[in-house]
């Protein structure tokens, strides 16, 4: 009988699920994701967590507890960094703790450190020690592991081709190339915020229905990103944090996009920066900014009334801003 391991769909989720996903696979394991966020995931969790925890954290805790039940192990690991002289998130950090305190009658968390903090030459150790809860066969867990490599790769340049990873499953079309199109939104925020269509009231969908073409940073080309982020006077070393500066700095070189549209996770500390610094830079280069902060007691309404509104108040600047005497 093969070892069942479940993984919430939460969090870090949408940046790595194909890498652990087929990692396991190889190895013989059952993987289990917790259901798509629903209401009852998102009331467990904002049950079972601390409340100073940004809404992301909390739906976390909700995921972990749709999967208590069903699995043999649950894959939280405790992700320190996963690039040099950068890190994650705090609450990333103390994620298996936090779980564990909260919930009660888990079965065993695989909460292996990820730390590449200083290099990454313990990578295929790290490897080592998360496939150790299938088997001891390091020759099966080198191959796993580069067949997992393999699948994320493949992920990677599927979302960066235009396929959004919505609630971890492709759209059957590409959000970017949508008939018609008559603008083009750069949508952006950390991909447990973009892809949860729950936690983020369904946003890209709702573009897409708008005839309107998305941008998401993963579809951007990274090495221009960290290129672009490293011109900054002081290293940003939150992980997501330099991406998003970097996507700020591109949009504002390139030109091509009518407007963006920063979502936020309310009591986000680093967010509490980088959404700062990002609409300051989008207003520099005249390009239409709006910020959505999202807790759990945000209105599907409210957020529906602002989008429809922004996206009037584009179509409104590109008909009539010429109209408009200059100041003076």
């Amino acid at each position: 009988m093969s070892v069942k391991i479940g993984i919430p769909r939460g969090l870090w989720f949408y940046d790595y699920f194909p890498l652990w996903k087929t990692f396991y696979e190889e190895l013989g394991a059952e993987i289990i994701f917790s259901d798509k966020t629903n209401k009852q995931i998102l009331d467990q969790g904002v049950k079972n967590c601390v409340d100073e925890a940004c809404l992301p954290v909390k739906l976390f805790h909700g995921h972990v507890i749709n999967l208590k039940d069903k699995v043999d192990y649950i894959f939280v690991p405790k992700m320190m960094s996963v690039y040099k002289d950068e890190y994650i998130c705090p609450k990333f950090c103390g994620l298996p703790e936090m779980v564990n305190h909260s919930i009660k009658g888990l079965p065993p968390l695989i909460d292996t450190e990820i730390n590449f903090s200083k290099s990454r030459k313990s990578l295929m150790i790290t490897a080592y020690r998360f496939g150790s809860y299938v088997t001891k066969n390091p020759i099966k867990i080198r191959r796993a592991f580069n067949n997992a490599l393999m699948a994320y790769r493949k992920y990677r340049e599927d979302v960066k081709d235009g396929k959004l990873p919505i609630d971890g499953e492709f759209s059957p079309k590409k959000p970017s190339v949508v008939a018609n199109n008559s603008k083009s939104i750069a949508v952006v925020g950390h991909t447990y915020h973009l892809y949860d269509s729950y936690g983020s009231m369904s946003i890209l969908q709702k573009l897409r229905d708008s005839k309107v073409s998305v941008i998401v940073p993963e579809m951007m080309n990274m090495n221009k990103i960290n290129k672009l982020a490293s011109t900054l006077e002081k290293k940003m070393f939150w992980s997501y944090g330099r991406k998003l500066l970097g996507a700020a700095l591109h949009f504002g070189e390139s030109r091509e996009i009518d407007g963006i549209i920063y979502i936020s996770s309310f009591g986000c500390g680093i967010d509490s920066i980088v959404e700062d610094l990002f609409e300051r830079w989008s207003r520099s280069h005249s390009i239409p900014f709006l910020l959505l902060t999202i807790d759990e007691h945000t209105g599907e309404a409210g957020i529906n009334t602002r989008l429809e509104a922004f996206l009037d108040m584009i179509d409104w600047r590109v008909n009539h801003e010429s109209d408009l005497s200059p100041h003076g």
